[in-house]
């Protein structure tokens, strides 16, 4: 069974990005979350690793099919976790080129020089925002939710994994700019962006146009608030029980201590009806013996805290 990450790749590689600039911001974002520049033969390069399909497919099609890469495809097994992964590299003038594109490559009076921070122009389009956050999320994202049987309130989680932490801050700049609000933290070597507000995962999954998702987060969040409500009020339910059950054994242990000293014959009628009618039904809350005696529930609350005071005053 697919998980929720692989739901939302699946989504966003089945989109068709608009224009070339869209294209090469998504690349962008992909190169700077899971690949690297590499020099070969005179000129730069790149190489990425994925072990997700449909994310090796869609980048495939785009830089052979959009840019005329030739890329070096094989696929490699992590000993960690068992699964392919699918390596890809591209060397020569043509990879050079588009690296320069995406702004991995820039160029000054002393040569070729490696920039890895996000270009302006990414910061200066919606279209190209949202398109270097999905490429972003291909490389490096992942998403969990809890399970509707949690009875925890947290487990919503998305992040993005960066190698370098100036280029996660950039991105939490460029979250910022669609005011979706990231914290950063750092994890071993590499810099984590992540939110846990459900609310904040809604709209990044709005932004990167996972519908199908976001519709599975969103009936995820209403049958979690379902169940809690159900438990609070079930909670309620048995707290309640709990406070009558105790009262009970009060009231109980208060007409004992009358009947052994004095008597309950010796308590005048309106006292005398209410303890045995306690006595005869233990389990009975205030309002059901309220009802059966035809009084108000404040009337006998008032005639049992009499019993409780008279049975304390001859305890002691």
């Amino acid at each position: 069974m697919a998980s929720f990450t692989e739901d939302i790749k699946q989504e966003i590689t089945s989109q068709k990005f608009d224009t070339t600039d869209e294209k090469l911001a998504a690349f962008s974002a992909f190169l700077r979350t899971s690949g690297s520049v590499v020099s070969t033969g005179g000129h730069f390069g790149f190489e990425f690793v994925t072990e997700n399909e449909c994310t090796a497919f869609f980048f495939e099609e785009m830089l052979e099919g959009d840019f005329g890469l030739t890329l070096d495809i094989g696929t490699k097994t992590d000993p960690l976790t068992g699964k392919d992964k699918y390596t890809f590299s591209c060397g020569g003038e043509k990879s050079e080129g588009i690296l320069k594109d995406i702004g991995v490559l820039g160029e000054d009076k002393s040569g070729l020089f490696i920039s890895l921070s996000i270009p302006d122009k990414i910061f200066s389009d919606d279209d190209f925002c949202a398109a270097f956050i999905k490429g972003a999320f291909l490389g490096g994202g992942s998403c969990t939710i809890p399970e509707v049987s949690s009875y925890s309130a947290s487990g919503y989680h998305l992040e993005f994994v960066f190698s370098q932490k100036f280029i996660a801050e950039d991105f939490c700049t460029l979250l910022a700019e669609e005011e979706i609000l990231a914290k950063l933290v750092t994890r071993k070597d590499c810099a984590v962006v992540y939110v846990k507000s459900k609310e904040v995962i809604s709209d990044v999954l709005s932004l990167m146009k996972a519908d199908g998702s976001l519709e599975k987060l969103e009936d995820v969040i209403s049958r979690k608030e379902t169940a809690n409500n159900n438990n609070r009020a079930a909670n309620c339910s048995v707290s309640n029980i709990d406070k009558t059950i105790t009262a009970s054994i009060n009231q109980i242990k208060s007409i004992e201590i009358l009947r052994e000293t004095i008597g309950l014959k010796s308590l005048d009628e309106q006292l005398f009806e209410v303890a045995e009618a306690r006595l005869a039904d233990t389990n009975a809350s205030m309002n059901e013996l309220a009802e059966r005696l035809g009084i108000t529930k404040s009337c006998i609350n008032h005639r049992m805290r009499k019993i409780i005071a008279m049975a304390k005053e001859l305890g002691e």
